[in-house]
This record gives C-alpha cells, structure tokens and sequence, in this order.
C-alpha cells in the first residue's frame, strides 16, 4: 500500500526526543527549536500514549515495523526486519528462502551487579576487523545448520530456519538495562545460548580482539541476534533514513539513506532521524541538544515552511523514548491557531 493517500502528507519520526521527567524542564529552557515549538502547539490532533509492548523493542522500532507492514498494529511478534534489511545490502535472492536473524558484532561489559550491552556505534570496528571475527565465528553458526552472510562491519545475517520461533530483544532496547533480562527466549534460547558462548571463545584471545585491549578500544566479545524475519516482502512502503545503523540504512534504496528537506518536500515518505537515540542513551544531553538544534535547522525548519507555503498538506511528527510516544499532526490551517502560544511544554507530558 502506499504511504500517501490521497493526501500530500510527510511524517518525521524522532527516537528519543522526549526528555526523561527529571530534566524536560531544564532541558526545554534552553532549546531554541522555534519550528518543533510550533509544530508541538499549533496542530490539529496531538495524541500521548504510553508503549506496551511484549515483544523487547522500543516505541519508534515498532513503529518502523508497522509502517513497512512487517509486524501486525499491536506490535507483537517483535521487528521482523531482517529479511526487508537484506534485500538494501544486495541479499535479496538468500532471503526469499528460510528464517533469518541480523547479527551485529557486540560488546558486553561489567557494571557492578550485572552485564551491560555497549551501544554499538561506539564500538567503531572497521571493516577488517569484522571480517576476520566474521571468519573466526562463522564455523560456530554453520555447524548449526545456517548460513552466515556478512553485510558491512557492523551486520551479519544468520539462516536459522529451526530458531523461527526464538524471541529475541532489540540492541537498542537492550543497551542500559540488565542484558540478562533481553537475552533471548523460547524453545531455542538455550541453543543459542551455546552459540554465543561458542562465539565468545572463538573471540576471546582472536589477534583483533588482543589489538583492540592493547590500544584501549573496547573489545568484540558478544554477537547479538535480533529481527528474526521468514519471508521478503513483495514491496516495502517509501522510506527515507537520515543516516543511522547499516541495519537502519538497509531498509531503503541508496538515494533515501541521506536526503535532504527539499528531496522529501519534492516526493513526500516517512522520514526517520535516529541522531539522538545514542546521546540519549547515554545520558549526554549536552550533545542531545545540539542535535536537536541540528534536527531544527536541517529538518524541520525546511518542513514547517514547505507546510506554510502548500508544499505539502499535512505534517506528522512522531517522537518517543523508551516507553512513551508523542504524534502531533499539523495542517496548514492549523498554522493560523493565533491564539494558541508557541511552547515546547508538551515535552513536558509524562502519562
């Protein structure tokens, strides 16, 4: 089905732009976003709703699956991606065939009384890297019957036609939490559950791992599968990435990895920008603010005025964190709600 119906309409999703309860209010004084200010106040629909979902993934990954019509409205059965992401890295002839997981090179770290997933796009493994663990790990997950594809550095995918039923969490909603409470689940967790310490073997004392300690990089120490998916669908909906993850990346033609306002003013579809997924999880919001500022002037300062001006008829937003989930939807018409003040205080919404 087509994302526009007709309607001229854009809808821009923004993972992790709302703030934790704690900080909104300091965090709102001292953002200078005069556009989502007014896209957050003159509207003609605003709906809150808290995110509960059994399926271990965040709010705008479950949304990603509905809007590709991967994954059913209640969003049970978690993000099936793995065969959509394949077709973007030129896999598309292997994923008509069996299940399918993305793999992505891990680190697991420490804390005080539990493991820590690293977020990945710290990890910075380069391509010779990977390749070399890709062939240390590859025997392990052969020998189970499955065929392991490498991708980039950063995603592998795995046949494992028998683990179609494995529950698996996202990386993104694992990272920050006890990773014991997002390991996978179900008649194959024990399975893989060996793989991974298999895995961990092979990788221990592997020479990238010895060069990584030696310059004080974090070291590869974990794969993590997720987004198990059976079949490749016929068509994906239009999608436009503002960067992110090879896996984000993947889920659209090349020319919509990195567009600009003007290119999706021009040919209106879902826009996802996932800049502040990382300094949120960190909890670095001096670098959250200066990429929403960033957001402001690339995105939807562009985007608010196209609306002004007719170029499009209607302009969605959808922000979220880890629970929660924020949609206002602006038509022009709703620009001239004069009396409404321009603020940022549905930021400040909690439940």
């Amino acid at each position: 089905m087509p994302y526009n119906v007709g309607m001229n309409q854009l809808t821009v999703v923004l993972p992790f732009a709302l703030p934790p309860a704690e900080l909104a209010g300091d965090l709102i004084r001292v953002l200078d976003t005069p556009a989502l200010a007014t896209l957050l106040s003159h509207h003609k629909r605003l709906q809150y709703t808290l995110f509960e979902s059994p399926s271990r993934v965040l709010p705008h990954e479950a949304w990603l699956a509905q809007t590709l019509q991967l994954a059913a409205a209640d969003h049970t059965g978690g993000v099936p991606l793995a065969t959509a992401a394949m077709q973007g890295c030129n896999l598309a002839l292997a994923a008509r065939q069996g299940h399918w997981f993305i793999v992505q090179p891990s680190h697991l770290q420490l804390a005080r009384t539990h493991l820590l997933l690293a977020d990945a796009r710290t990890l910075t493994l380069s391509e010779q890297e990977s390749r070399a663990l890709f062939d240390a790990a590859r025997p392990s997950f052969e020998q189970l019957g499955g065929e392991l594809l490498y991708a980039s550095a950063d995603l592998w995918f795995w046949r494992a036609d028998a683990w179609a039923s494995l529950d698996t969490a996202s990386p993104d909603a694992a990272v920050t939490q006890n990773v014991s409470d997002w390991m996978p689940e179900g008649d194959a967790a024990r399975a893989c559950r060996r793989l991974q310490n298999e895995v961990q073997m092979a990788w221990h004392e592997h020479p990238v791992n010895q060069a990584r300690e030696a310059r004080g990089a974090p070291v590869i120490n974990a794969c993590w599968l997720w987004a198990g998916a059976s079949a490749l669908p016929q068509s994906l909906p239009p999608l436009a990435v503002a960067g992110g993850p090879d896996w984000l990346q993947a889920l659209t033609e090349p020319g919509w990895r990195q567009p600009d306002a003007q290119q999706l003013l021009a040919a209106p579809r879902p826009l996802i920008v996932p800049d502040l997924i990382q300094p949120a999880q960190a909890g670095d919001w001096s670098v959250w603010i200066d990429r929403l500022h960033t957001i402001e002037q690339q995105w939807l300062a562009p985007l608010l005025q196209g609306l002004r001006t007719g170029r499009i008829d209607q302009l969605e937003l959808v922000l979220s964190d880890r629970d929660r989930l924020l949609s206002t939807t602006s038509k022009r018409i709703s620009l001239r709600k004069f009396w409404r003040k321009r603020t940022l205080n549905a930021l400040l919404k909690q439940g």
